[in-house]
């Protein structure tokens, strides 16, 4: 455990990635306050130089998320549904602007507000055994925590019409197929190419990758032609970081870089 740790979410740094595991048994349901320590957790790891990949997953092997505990509406009330639709947002869409390379490392089943927290995530591994869904209209509900919009970025109308108007539910092979998650890893082994791929984000340079994940997340709100001047934009203001001069005359001194996120 790390300083960063709170009751829900258990968080161990591992050279340059915070590891988050959900800590919610035993199906890792979000509460207000969990979806809380998400935002601040988030927001403190913004801050910290030291961090370039954040990893999230569910503590054992069954559940990653069964997203909110229906308990929490069953009287029905507006301002409790209004509540928990704000920290939901809150929650995610901080995730969603992490400054590093966010990876949901799935080990079990993904459901409703589990799902979208991976889908705010930028890239999503699942073990075989995984499954996914956004069920919400199932009990009258809807994913309000950025399902039916980040969803159908990843696989579409059509299959995000699938699984949250049919209700599908999909397993790591289709997902894999449909685009919504990019690797599918053995039983117990999905923690363990998420650090992979984190150790690859830590070779490239943390300014550099913040600047490209930005730009491209812009297609989700202008056209290219709007943003195809701000990369060359960004390009250029490279030049005023640390990290650009680092990497450039490392390469050419035949060395490996030190980053200094700065």
């Amino acid at each position: 455990m790390s300083d960063y740790s709170s009751e829900f979410l258990i968080v161990e740094v591992i050279d340059h990635t915070a590891v988050v595991t959900f800590n919610n048994p035993p199906a890792h349901t979000w509460t207000q306050q969990s979806l809380g320590d998400l935002r601040d957790l988030v927001l403190s790891l913004n801050e910290d130089n030291n961090i370039y990949a954040l990893m999230l997953t569910g503590g054992g092997d069954k559940f990653f998320s069964a997203g909110a505990d229906l308990n929490v509406f069953a009287d029905g009330n507006k301002q409790v549904a209004k509540d928990m639709s704000d920290i939901f947002g809150q929650a995610f869409e901080t995730l969603s602007s992490f400054r590093g390379v966010s990876i949901a490392a799935i080990n079990g089943y993904a459901m409703g507000g589990g799902l979208e927290v991976a889908l705010a995530c930028d890239i999503r591994i699942a073990e075989s055994h995984a499954v996914m869904a956004l069920p919400e209209a199932t009990v009258g509900l809807l994913p309000c925590a950025g399902g039916t919009q980040n969803l159908a970025l990843l696989v579409g109308e059509g299959w995000t019409k699938r699984m949250i108007l049919c209700g599908e539910r999909i397993d790591s092979a289709r997902a894999l197929n449909i685009g919504l998650i990019e690797e599918v890893t053995a039983k117990g082994e999905v923690k363990g190419a998420a650090l992979a791929l984190a150790a690859k984000v830590a070779k490239q340079s943390p300014v550099a990758v913040a600047a490209c994940k930005t730009l491209i997340q812009k297609n989700r709100d202008m056209p290219v032609a709007q943003a195809l001047p701000q990369e060359r934009q960004a390009f250029v203001d490279l030049f005023d970081s640390l990290d650009q001069k680092e990497g450039v005359q490392a390469f050419l001194e035949k060395r490996k870089p030190v980053w200094l996120n700065k």
